[in-house]
């Protein structure tokens, strides 16, 4: 399991369908993301972990829920 900030983080079955959409590797491309992307945080707890690569960044949008993180939807940036 990962933690950010003492926090378990979940991965939502939605943000798994919408990584295979895009063609981002689920496990090891979005733990990527995670452990060593930029955060960024916005609105009221919602989350962003931002990975830059050669290929483009892979994004992945969660909400701090104060106990949990969790992680609703992964996309490609720029």
């Amino acid at each position: 399991m990962i933690h950010f900030d003492g926090k378990p983080i979940v991965i939502k079955v939605h943000a798994v369908k919408r990584a295979r959409e895009r063609d981002i590797a689920f496990p090891d491309q979005v733990y990527s993301a995670i452990q060593t992307g930029k955060v960024v945080r916005f609105g009221k707890n919602m989350i962003k972990f931002v990975k830059r690569s050669k290929k483009g960044s892979i994004v992945c949008i969660g909400e701090d829920l104060g106990h949990s993180i969790i992680i609703k939807t992964i996309e490609r940036g720029n």
